[in-house]
């Protein structure tokens, strides 16, 4: 096995209720003034209460800002830096999807590094820790609260990008599965798929290793047996409960392993049409792994095993394949789009695509098969036309 490097949060606090303890995590931390950050919609839907509750009952002073806006851009991360860089607040709290959590890590490093944000785009660019934070997930799919990740639109060519740090990890995550039951359906679906498409990817990656792999298969089983429940059944909470699991796990997987061409084809979607991050690659996710596939049968083959489908009798490639094919119908029940004309997407627009998505080395260097600008723009002809029937 290759050097490898494991990391993860200082702190994980999980279970039904567990947001009780964020007053004493944060009297841990030391915070004395604490500023919550979060978007407007949590804010006037009561669950901003849940978590100012228990900090308010250790005395702490608390102040709310909601201006977090999906999918946000540089300038929405540099806008509320401005408003309270001389607040004196000693602890951040980042509350919501991965939008939130992602502007709550930066906001941490740019109280202790100058300069503009875009500065800090890459990996380990960021030169000093920051104030200390903790994540709250109210969503179950992008994981940030384990990752030291955080993706932005940069306006300025419409292409998503990322910063990545170890002073992106949160000094505590906390992961509750009743913030979660609010999720309407459509947002449920996408970002249960989403972690599916981490567990998938951080399975299947070049810088896999047996600690990330048991990892990511678990999380596998537990969103596949239980996303259609929890998209259907709102408030099943057992179902709740393990997509939170499933995604926290396939979050700590995908911090260490990382994840490859779906996420790779996905941010030009996101950044030139405005496709949310889990649409994008969860309409995405069956078309790449049918690339994929033949570059591990083994690994595939268990992934089909992960989603419960019965490959006994099935040769090594008919189980691999089988993958593939389950998880196109996983998309279909429970409402991704099925292909890239019903985001936006024009055949005039496929070769632009390719070209950027051909730019993402950090992400194409880490897929199981090499892909250049050909294959990728096959990638996405298929998925424009919703083409998946011709393997098997």
């Amino acid at each position: 096995m290759s050097l490898s490097i494991f990391r993860t949060p200082s702190k994980l606090i999980m279970g039904t209720g567990s947001i009780a303890q964020i007053g004493q995590e944060a009297k841990k931390l030391g915070a004395t003034k604490v500023l919550l950050v979060t978007d407007k919609i949590l804010n006037q839907n009561g669950l901003v209460q849940k978590v100012v509750a228990p900090l308010k009952k250790e005395d702490l002073s608390v102040d709310i800002i909601d201006e977090v806006i999906p999918e946000p851009p540089f300038e929405n991360v540099e806008q509320i830096a401005g408003k309270i860089r001389d607040k004196g607040y000693d602890l951040f709290i980042g509350l919501g999807g991965g939008s939130s959590l992602d502007v709550t890590k930066v906001l941490s490093v740019m109280m202790t590094n100058s300069g503009d944000v875009r500065e800090l785009v890459g990996i380990e660019k960021v030169a000093n820790k920051g104030t200390p934070f903790i994540l709250v997930p109210t969503t179950a799919g992008t994981g940030s609260e384990v990752t030291y990740n955080a993706i932005f639109t940069d306006t300025r060519d419409n292409v998503k990008k990322g910063i990545v740090s170890p002073y992106l990890l949160p000094d505590v995550a906390i992961v509750d599965a009743e913030l979660t039951m609010s999720m309407p359906p459509s947002v449920t679906a996408a970002t249960g798929m989403d972690a599916l498409v981490h567990a998938v990817e951080s399975y299947t990656a070049i810088r896999s290793n047996e600690l990330t792999d048991g990892i990511a298969l678990q999380a596998i089983k537990l969103i596949s047996r239980s996303l259609r429940q929890a998209v259907y059944q709102g408030q099943n909470l057992s179902a709740r409960e393990d997509l939170a699991m499933g995604s926290l796990l396939a979050g700590i997987s995908l911090g260490n392993a990382g994840v490859g061409a779906v996420h790779a084809l996905a941010y030009p979607l996101g950044g030139k049409f405005k496709v949310p991050h889990g649409v994008a690659n969860s309409l995405l996710l069956p078309f790449v792994m049918k690339y994929n596939v033949i570059s591990n049968l083994e690994k595939f083959a268990e992934v089909a095993r992960a989603m419960g489908e019965q490959v006994e009798g099935l040769s090594l490639r008919e189980a691999a394949e089988q993958a593939v094919r389950a998880m196109a119908q996983l998309s279909v029940d429970v409402g991704i789009p099925t292909d890239l004309k019903q985001v936006g997407v024009k055949q005039e627009d496929i070769a632009g695509l390719a070209e950027e998505a051909s730019k993402i080395d950090r992400l194409l260097n880490n897929n199981p098969r090499w892909l250049t600008v050909r294959e990728i723009e096959a990638i996405y002809q298929e998925a424009l036309e919703g083409r998946l029937e011709v393997i098997g």
